[in-house]
């Protein structure tokens, strides 16, 4: 794979999550050349603690992931260059429908939600969506997640002293549409279309969003032209972004975008 020219990379945030969860990836990636912009989701601007305070926030409950595509569109298009998009959760799919827009030099999807149609059997990700989800619930009423939750969603495998940090420092309230989105034509990808190179991650312990459904993912690209690659890290939860091992994983990501680490199925 060719290393993309840009040194700028975009991140955008999954659901759940203040987009401070990036804090240490740009400290990383800044270190190493990089110009790094994080724009926070519609109505998140704010200090965690802020926006835990508002639900439920009505404001946040209105967003919908078509929105959301165009949101981001609109402010890389504002850049000098196509970025590097990195995105996480639904942030990473984001970054596979930014990439269908042909708006970046090349995309990370880090445990992204699946496109529509993409699908595996798992108890842990039916288990973890029912609540996010939010049916037979209105939605005019934006979903925060449980600290009891955020233990099997996010940070399962970690130790309590670190799972009640991380929920204090991160969780915030979600809109259940943006959820619900992931699985209309909203989230649709034309998976024969040629793109710039994209790697996709997964992790061993997800609940959430489990390796298996990320390698599905991964699997669906067809295009013989196009670099499309896959690495699954063990022991990575859904917390991947704030788990003690975050930085081996943005190495990696970092030697794969200069073209000199891949990882062949």
């Amino acid at each position: 794979m060719k290393a993309p020219s840009s040194k700028t990379i975009f991140f955008i945030t999954g659901a759940f999550v203040g987009h401070n969860c990036w804090d240490l990836w740009v400290g990383y990636f800044e270190s190493q050349g990089y110009t790094c912009i994080v724009h926070p989701w519609p109505f998140k601007d704010a200090p965690v603690a802020v926006l835990k305070s508002r639900q439920p926030d009505y404001n946040i409950a209105g967003t919908r992931l078509g929105s959301l595509v165009d949101y981001y569109a609109e402010r890389i298009t504002y850049l000098p260059e196509r970025p590097i998009i990195i995105g996480h959760s639904i942030g990473g799919l984001i970054v596979q429908l930014l990439l269908q827009r042909n708006l970046a030099s090349a995309g990370v999807a880090i445990h992204p939600v699946a496109p529509q149609g993409v699908i595996t059997i798992s108890w842990s990700m039916m288990k973890s969506v029912w609540g996010p989800l939010g049916f037979f619930t209105s939605v005019r009423k934006s979903y925060m997640m449980s600290l009891k939750s955020w233990k099997y969603i996010f940070t399962n495998g970690m130790s309590e002293d670190d799972q009640v940090k991380s929920y204090s420092q991160y969780a915030i309230p979600e809109s259940k549409l943006v959820s619900r989105d992931g699985l209309t034509s909203a989230a649709r990808l034309d998976f024969t279309r040629a793109h710039v190179p994209l790697l996709i991650t997964s992790g061993s312990d997800d609940h959430i969003v489990p390796a298996a459904l990320n390698f599905a993912n991964y699997k669906k690209y067809s295009d013989a032209d196009s670099v499309t690659e896959y690495k699954e890290f063990k022991g990575r939860n859904h917390f991947v972004l704030g788990q003690s091992t975050w930085k081996l994983d943005a190495e990696y990501i970092l030697k794969w975008l200069k073209g000199s680490c891949t990882f062949k199925i």
